[in-house]
């Protein structure tokens, strides 16, 4: 990991630099800036607004009871999104606006899903969902017992739920 740090760092500036000197000698230099500072504004003012319609969606989901997954994952890209959209140069900029783009994060998240799933080190737990603080003495341990019952044997008592004694 250390190493492909190492290569972004050295890597990234020097595709930057090469590139802006291509655009700078077709276009000229102040067009050039105009053009990075141009990206950075415009791109800012699109992460601002998709960060606010997220928050919002954040909420609603928390609201319901859900955990927000997809808007966390969409508020992470946002923030990578302006990072690189702040760091002067077109790639950078490119990169930034195509996080901008819905279809695009979706396609992503579903990657990076799949990727951590197949990583084998997803770890999920669970919390209290309730307004205030966790109800539960034990801190919400769940004891309980249970039997498997393969699906065609599955009479009418079985489809009760728990019997109570």
């Amino acid at each position: 990991m250390a190493l492909i740090l190492l290569l972004a760092f050295i890597i990234v500036p020097i595709v930057e630099i090469a590139v802006i000197i291509e655009v700078g000698g077709a276009i000229g230099v102040w067009p050039t800036v105009g053009l990075v500072v141009l990206t950075a504004a415009a791109g800012t003012a699109m992460v601002r607004a998709q960060g606010f319609q997220i928050l919002g969606r954040a909420q609603e989901t928390l609201g319901h009871g859900q955990f927000p997954a997809e808007e966390l994952f969409d508020g992470l890209s946002l923030m990578v999104a302006g990072i690189l959209l702040l760091t002067p140069g077109f790639v950078t900029d490119t990169l930034g606006l195509a996080l901008l783009i819905p279809p695009l994060r979706r396609r992503l998240a579903v990657w990076a899903w799949r990727a951590l799933l197949q990583s084998s080190h997803v770890h999920v737990s669970g919390a209290w969902r309730g307004p205030g603080p966790d109800p539960r003495p034990d801190g919400g341990t769940i004891e309980g017992e249970f039997r498997e019952i393969p699906p065609e044997r599955i009479g009418p008592d079985d489809r009760d739920g728990p019997r109570r004694s």
